[in-house]
């Protein structure tokens, strides 16, 4: 990985900095805009860090819509920030930070900042995509506790009437931080709208399929029955009540 690039805001107007800051292709204006509204959110120097990359700096992550770095802010604190791709089809980030803040309201996802068109500031996860910190944490008791927090999470979106959009192909969405606190992360897709499918979508990821992460789940709680994993799914999915829901925790954990 290569080593964190901390730079000032008066800086950001150089390359390959402006170019990441207004990606794909900076233009003066835009890059002027922008520092302006880093102003506002109280933001003094960006970091590039990660595992992610972009005009070949590090970055904690580049999707489709944004990309997160670090941010440093006046205060001291150092927090995530997802700036808005030019060429991401989306006008702002108004609606991912609403659906944040409504996860949030049930305990789920990093806590939500501040936003302005062009940026969402959020609280910094600092830690592992799932599937590299179950390689690092083998114990029995260490998986149940991660997942079963996942789990629990799912269930509190579902109740809230959000859904994630993304969590049956997770390896992005999952975090856990130095303290294994797993976290729910990157909303810009979630909806209040659509077909609830928080906990079913998860469970996909966790334990079915040949992927990295059931691999790991098999090997070290023990391999599980499959069948009545989807049988379960698909009454919690008929009727979504606790009850289906504990057996489902009961199947895949214990």
């Amino acid at each position: 990985m290569k080593l964190p690039v901390k730079v000032s805001l008066e800086n950001l107007t150089a390359e390959p900095y402006a170019s990441i800051l207004c990606y794909p292709h900076a233009k003066p204006l835009d890059v002027q805009n922008r520092l302006l509204e880093l102003k506002t959110l109280n933001v003094n120097a960006i970091e590039f860090t990660g595992d992610g990359s972009a005009a070949n700096m590090p970055v904690l992550g580049k999707g489709y819509v944004g990309i997160v770095v670090v941010a440093h802010i006046n205060d001291g604190d150092k927090l995530a920030l997802k700036m808005r791709r030019l060429d991401g089809g989306r006008d702002d980030f108004f609606h991912e930070a609403g659906m944040l803040q409504k996860a949030n309201s049930v305990s789920v996802g990093p806590k939500f900042m501040a936003v302005t068109q062009n940026f969402l500031l959020s609280q910094l996860v600092d830690g592992n995509f799932l599937a590299d910190w179950l390689e690092k944490h083998k114990e029995k008791t260490d998986f149940q506790r991660v997942l079963l927090d996942i789990l629990e999470q799912c269930w509190r979106l579902d109740e809230a009437g959000l859904d994630h959009g993304e969590l049956s192909k997770a390896p992005r969405h999952l975090l856990v931080d130095k303290t294994g606190k797993p976290f729910i992360v990157d909303f810009e897709t979630a909806s209040i709208q659509r077909k609830l499918a928080n906990v079913t979508s998860v469970c996909q990821y966790l334990f079915v399929g040949n992927g990295i992460v059931p691999r790991l789940v098999w090997e070290v709680l023990g391999e599980k029955n499959l069948n009545q994993i989807v049988d379960i799914l698909k009454n919690y999915k008929k009727e979504r009540n606790r009850h289906h829901f504990e057996k489902l925790l009961q199947t895949c954990l214990y």
